[in-house]
């Protein structure tokens, strides 16, 4: 890791973020189609997941996403994997994301509950209400404290489609005092309000965050690219940086387990974002390195201009 907290760096300017992993080792030529999706690497083949990182380091990535996103004592149980591997595999996303990024913040993915069902739920939150809060921070707490121990940098809060889950992780976060940022999944209604895919306005969810120090930003993943910036608006709210990551524009068909319609996220959409006030800028599904690249290369110009014209107006 740096040799100073992501927090900081946030704080003086855009950072990079990688971008989808599970795409990479689909491109690598990897099956995913598993209910453990690329966490099933982290067990059968690590260093592939190893590769993977590399490619978004040498992209320009600052900051390193685990392979732990669907690791759960549930799902992996589900397999024939007790409780023990479970940790064993969450501890080995970390060591194998720092190999394959040296230099870079270590994000310990933290997916939602609904990514271990492997059913699209996590896109709905339609279990939230049903399992609850307390059920939720029990099902959390120990992948968050595994991820923590390990040497994470930060917890990756992210794809939260629910409010209820929100209040549950940054409940957790804050009683672990280990740095987060909390990213929703989220939707426009009719009436250009920002939702989470359970139909809660956003920018509710994200003031549960003003308060607790631990939370180093919030915002928005998972998601269209169209959906961002009224997302970095309601984001802003919380008085946290704003954290961006969304989908390549595809959309995702869970019963078919396949990508539909057109890629396209553009480095100059996201240079609008960062003028909104997004500070950690990458991509979700369907974003690999290549494009992780423009983005690198469009936030460094922006940056290069910034210091010209503070040099200029001395």
């Amino acid at each position: 890791m740096p040799d100073f907290p992501l927090a900081t760096a946030l704080a003086a300017g855009p950072v990079v973020l990688d971008g989808g992993l599970a795409t990479e080792l689909e491109t690598q030529g990897h099956d995913l189609s598993s209910a453990l999706w690329s966490a099933r690497l982290l067990h059968d083949d690590p260093e592939a997941v190893v590769a993977a990182h590399a490619a978004f380091a040498a992209a320009g990535a600052q900051v390193a996403t685990t392979a732990s996103y669907q690791v759960s004592v549930e799902g992996l149980a589900a397999v024939g994997l007790d409780a023990a591997e479970a940790r064993r595999l969450v501890v080995r996303s970390v060591h194998l994301a720092e190999r394959g990024t040296p230099g870079a913040w270590i994000a310990g993915s933290v997916g939602p509950y609904g990514a271990a069902l492997a059913d699209g739920s996590e896109y709905t939150g339609d279990y939230a209400d049903e399992v609850g809060v307390d059920r939720l921070r029990q099902w959390h707490r120990p992948r968050m404290q595994w991820l923590a121990e390990a040497g994470a940098d930060v917890l990756a809060c992210e794809t939260v489609p629910a409010a209820a889950e929100a209040e549950a992780l940054l409940e957790e976060a804050d009683m672990l005092g280990m740095p987060v940022w909390l990213s929703l999944t989220t939707v426009l209604d009719g009436d250009g309000v920002v939702r989470t895919r359970r139909g809660e306005p956003a920018e509710e969810v994200y003031a549960m965050a003003r308060e607790l120090d631990a939370v180093v930003a919030v915002g928005v993943n998972c998601t269209d690219p169209d959906g961002v910036l009224p997302a970095v608006t309601a984001a802003r709210a919380a008085g946290k940086p704003v954290v961006v990551y969304p989908n390549s524009g595809e959309r995702w068909d869970a019963a078919a387990r396949r990508w539909t319609g057109t890629a396209g996220l553009s480095p100059a959409d996201a240079l609008a974002w960062v003028d909104a006030g997004a500070r950690l800028v990458g991509g979700c599904c369907r974003v690999g390195p290549d494009a992780v690249a423009a983005l690198t290369r469009a936030l460094r110009g922006a940056r290069s201009d910034e210091e010209v014209a503070s040099d200029d107006g001395r």
